[in-house]
């Protein structure tokens, strides 16, 4: 028997040390974010045991590690492929991602054979779900609430929806080229023509957002394809540029250096902690105490017709993305072929300006009302019901504001669950009020006026923080 013990420990002994040898080069290889070297597993296992201290250390731009489902997944090399964009992966290096996963990605099934040869191992037992300071009772909570709205039905979309939707976008085109051929250029009938042709591009927006975020067909490659459509022929733009863009926002709403929506390249101050940076820093760019007076100046007339029609150009140039200029193409190619002939090349691109002018303030006064009054700081890593929820506010409902704002007026919901078709958010809002209530988490409902006025207000108490700052620390 004690020949038996001691060759047992020495099994135990060589079998351990064999362990370590191994962990050590599986340290070696992962570490300053190399290839790994574990074998290919289906989505279940990996050989690795870590800690969320190990996790959090590979966070940086060479070297980026994050969690799914307790999962650990070595996203370094992957990142740079990733179809939403290097950023918003990238943005979640070193954390959980698990709710942002199933947030963005409707089909994880098919997802999961890329996940498969980057999973490196797991988290160990001891540790909790989630990591830092997240609340892991709001966490779970929302987690049941995605499972009751999918129990529910509130992912599936209802074809016609979408199909009317498109064809009224269609018919206001039609309309407005209609009108110029019938009754001709004066100046009335050019007025109504570009009134008619912002709202045809406002609606085209809303529509190309559903697209965009996968949320109208079962099969992502089908939603890709009508995103290129409406985004490319109906509007000129870049769908790439958007993805990269707008998923950025949703992964993280609100922060600074990761939400591109707050990234206002020192036009304007927002929230209560930036004012107060700036102004101790003695920064002062622009007069910040009258920012939510020149906001009406350089805010919505620029954003789209400036602002995003360079940054749209330049991005498919710079990326050789060919694919979608040759869509945006397609728009101008259009929309030459149909009013050149009324009021030759000068009017037509004076008449698409000031199309673009409109829509420009419809699209930022809808976007901004939901975002800029409320929580704008630093990365926190909050849990993904809280984030979003200080992030967003919804305004009050109605067959108006559900149209005039593509049902952006429901923006809480839509946070959550970016992948839900719009028409079922009155169905989950109820749900989510309830969850939030339980839990004592603020759920903001405005008037439309409300949520207009707010962007001013919170533009002006911003500057007024800058100011304070600025002449008194």
């Amino acid at each position: 028997m004690s020949c038996f013990r001691a060759a047992k420990r020495r099994v135990d002994e060589i079998t351990e040390a064999t362990g370590r040898e191994n962990n050590g080069q599986t340290e070696r290889a992962m570490g300053g974010g190399g290839k790994q070297t574990q074998p290919e597993s289906s989505c279940g296992r990996g050989s690795g045991v870590f800690t969320w201290e190990e996790v959090q250390r590979h966070s940086h731009r060479g070297d980026q590690w994050l969690v799914i489902d307790r999962k650990v997944y070595n996203i370094t090399d992957w990142a740079k492929r990733h179809p939403g964009g290097i950023r918003v992966i990238s943005h979640y290096a070193g954390e959980d991602a698990t709710d942002a996963f199933a947030a963005f990605h409707p089909e994880p099934n098919f997802v999961c054979k890329f996940l498969k040869p980057l999973l490196i191992g797991e988290l160990a037992p001891s540790e909790p779900n989630q990591d830092r300071d997240k609340n892991a009772v709001l966490t779970q909570a929302f987690r049941d609430l995605r499972e009751q709205v999918e129990r529910q039905g509130l992912f599936r979309t209802q074809p016609l929806f979408f199909c009317l939707h498109l064809g009224h976008i269609l018919l206001l085109e039609a309309l407005a080229l209609l009108l110029v051929w019938v009754y001709g250029t004066g100046w009335p009938q050019t007025l109504l023509c570009a009134v008619i042709l912002a709202t045809s591009q406002a609606q085209a927006g809303w529509l190309q957002h559903d697209f965009g975020h996968l949320s109208v067909f079962k099969k992502s490659r089908w939603n890709h394809l009508l995103h290129k459509f409406v985004i490319g022929h109906l509007k000129g733009a870049s769908a790439n540029w958007w993805n990269h863009r707008h998923f950025q926002h949703h992964a993280k709403p609100n922060i600074f250096s990761k939400d591109p929506d707050v990234n206002m390249l020192h036009t304007f101050v927002l929230g209560k902690t930036q004012p107060v940076e700036y102004g101790i820093k003695k920064l002062k760019y622009l007069p910040y105490q009258h920012q939510h007076q020149y906001f009406f100046l350089i805010g919505p007339p620029m954003l789209i017709p400036v602002y995003f029609h360079i940054q749209i150009m330049h991005t498919m140039f710079s990326r050789r993305d060919w694919v979608d200029l040759a869509w945006s193409m397609t728009y101008y190619l259009r929309y030459l072929f149909c009013y050149l002939p009324f009021f030759g090349l000068f009017g037509s691109v004076a008449l698409i300006s000031f199309v673009r002018f409109l829509e420009s303030h419809w699209f930022v006064w809808v976007t901004q009302m939901n975002h800029i009054p409320m929580d704008i700081d630093h990365e926190k890593h909050q849990d993904w019901l809280t984030m979003q929820l200080k992030a967003t506010c919804n305004i009050e409902q109605s067959l108006f504001n559900d149209w005039f704002s593509g049902h952006l007026n429901f923006q809480i919901e839509h946070h959550l669950f970016p992948t839900m078709p719009r028409h079922n958010y009155n169905l989950a809002a109820p749900l989510v009020r309830r969850v939030c209530e339980k839990h004592g988490v603020p759920y903001q409902v405005k008037t439309l006026g409300a949520g207009f006025r707010d962007v001013v207000g919170s533009l002006r108490e911003s500057g007024e923080l800058w100011l304070d700052a600025y002449l008194h620390k």
